[in-house]
């Protein structure tokens, strides 16, 4: 068995046309070669090309190949294929459970690549090579290959991890926040400031919204729900009259603040719970935005009755804190 030589596997300098910004300059490679017989002539041939700085170690069996693995880390495993004395294609199982999943693997042998590609492929390998007709700088651009592929899995596996993570936070940072917006409302401040796992102040908050009867017909509801979606997806934008004639409609039905806001928990609360995986930062801050610019408009309308009728403005009479 042996690698071919080609003109392409000479030296080449920097400035020729051949992409080897891609090449990885240094490489530990474990060589699997399931018979006695060392493999000096891949150490000799890897040697030969300057394109990557190869360390290569043998283990004849694949159990001295994964003890090798057992005690150290290795950027590809190498293992010769023979279909008579050492079926390379039936290890591959055991080289990822005896290693790891994200190791690249790379199969040698003598079948035509068109006969054992697929097969390989679907053995979990990351490349077959008839090294009869093959090149050293393939066989390095193959191994390559494997390597970068298998970090980019490690690296996508490690982001969606932090993404998780960064949702979980969000969303116990959701429900303290909403819990903390009630307790200011409903005068509940220990239920707001106790201790214990974020994720409980979430499952609490649904649990104080069920229990909150919002005595608002379900038009009005239904019509805050909408109004909110809309200010979520567009931000203020063309709403200010929508939003004006809401206060309008408020102060007519003589709707206090604490009612508004209790309706506004609600709904937000509702929307939050249907993001399910997704982000709920986005919704938090535009619905923080749209309830003050409410509560705007519902003050001036207030005011401005009590200021032609004489009487007390129900938006004067703050929500009772506990103390």
């Amino acid at each position: 068995m042996d690698v071919v030589s080609r003109p392409q596997d000479l030296p080449v300098q920097k400035s020729s046309l051949a992409p080897w910004g891609h090449l990885l300059s240094h490489l530990k490679l474990l060589f699997i070669t399931g018979n006695d017989r060392p493999a000096d002539w891949l150490a000799a041939a890897l040697a030969a090309d300057s394109g990557t700085k190869v360390q290569l170690e043998q283990a004849p069996t694949l159990a001295l190949g994964l003890a090798r693995l057992r005690d150290q880390v290795f950027d590809a495993v190498l293992i010769n294929h023979d279909s008579h004395d050492h079926d390379a294609l039936s290890a591959l199982e055991a080289i990822r459970t005896g290693s790891s999943d994200e190791q690249p693997i790379v199969v040698l042998g003598k079948l035509p690549a068109e006969e054992l590609s697929v097969c390989c492929y679907e053995a979990g390998g990351d490349a077959y090579l008839c090294v009869e007709n093959t090149t050293t700088r393939r066989l390095l651009w193959e191994i390559a290959r494997a390597v970068q592929r298998h970090q980019l899995s490690v690296e996508n596996s490690r982001l969606q991890q932090l993404s998780h993570q960064r949702l979980r936070l969000e969303q116990d940072e959701t429900g303290r926040l909403l819990q903390q917006q009630r307790a200011m409302v409903f005068g509940d401040e220990k239920a707001a400031l106790a201790g214990g796992p974020l994720g409980q102040h979430w499952s609490k908050t649904y649990r104080l919204a069920a229990a909150d009867p919002v005595a608002l017909a379900a038009p009005l509801i239904e019509h805050y729900r909408e109004l909110l979606r809309t200010y979520v997806m567009m931000g203020s934008g063309n709403l200010s009259q929508e939003l004006t004639q809401l206060a309008r409609q408020l102060v007519t039905e003589e709707i206090t603040a604490q009612t508004v806001m209790t309706m506004h928990l609600s709904v937000v609360e509702e929307m939050v719970q249907g993001l399910g995986s997704r982000s709920a930062r986005h919704l938090m801050n535009r619905a923080d935005l749209l309830i003050v610019e409410i509560m705007i408009h519902l003050v001036d309308h207030y005011r401005n009755r009590s200021a032609e009728t004489g009487t007390e403005s129900p938006c004067t009479v703050a929500p009772k804190l506990a103390g």
